[in-house]
């Protein structure tokens, strides 16, 4: 009898585990989740209680790249918390949840949280 594999974790994935156990998202609160990998950064708004993503947004984006943004990764990382504060108030949602997914609060992660902060979304 063979047994599967055990997988090891990462650093990063035992972090992102222990912190989603304390946030969780709601419909009137989701859960703002960021990942960042070398070349892109991804934010999206989930309902965890329905298990959906309510909205998307990386700096794949159309609306990202007509901006033609200068200064790096950290620069379009801000105007990615921009553009989805923006689609979220359309959709009628102020309040979220914070999921840095287990990585450092810094650099591209801590601005999309100050981008999305400055157009009016509350953590």
């Amino acid at each position: 009898m063979k047994y599967p594999k055990k997988v090891k974790l990462t650093g990063r994935e035992k972090r992102a585990k222990s912190v989603r156990k304390k946030v969780y998202g709601t419909a009137e609160r989701p859960r703002l989740s960021v990942y960042r990998s070398l070349k892109n950064i991804y934010a999206q708004l989930i309902d965890d209680e329905r298990g959906e993503t309510i909205l998307g947004v990386s700096s794949l984006c159309p609306d990202i790249k007509e901006q033609h943004i200068e200064g790096g990764k950290v620069n379009s990382a801000k105007a990615v918390g921009m553009i989805l504060a923006e689609k979220s108030k359309a959709k009628g949602i102020t309040k979220v949840v914070f999921d840095r997914n287990g990585f450092l609060y810094h650099g591209c992660v801590k601005a999309v949280a100050e981008g999305a902060r400055e157009r009016g979304l509350n953590f």
